[in-house]
């Protein structure tokens, strides 16, 4: 081994770590776990959803019923329901 090849083999190794320091796996593989609990929980909450006889049925929120036609805007859920996730979200940041 000569001095020539000490040389290459640091300057491979450090552009192997440079290189993976690019990519950026560490954030891209904690999004995708927070995107999968973010998943299993609004799976949980459709299939719960339909237990909890309040969600889309509170006052204020708009129903529409015509002869072939039905309208349902649920604004007032929609606003509770982004109060708490907003609650929710501010007691795990960072």
């Amino acid at each position: 081994m000569t001095l020539c090849d000490l040389g290459a083999s640091a300057v491979k190794s450090q552009i192997y770590y440079v290189g993976v320091q690019m990519l950026g796996l560490g954030p891209l593989g904690k999004m995708l776990i927070l995107l999968g609990v973010f998943i299993i929980l609004a799976g949980l909450f459709l299939l719960l959803g339909e237990k909890i006889p309040w969600i889309g049925r509170l006052p204020g929120d708009i129903i529409i019923r015509k002869k072939n036609f039905t309208f349902y805007f649920p604004i007032v859920t929609s606003i509770v329901i982004s109060i708490v996730l907003t609650l929710f979200f501010m007691l795990f940041r960072k």
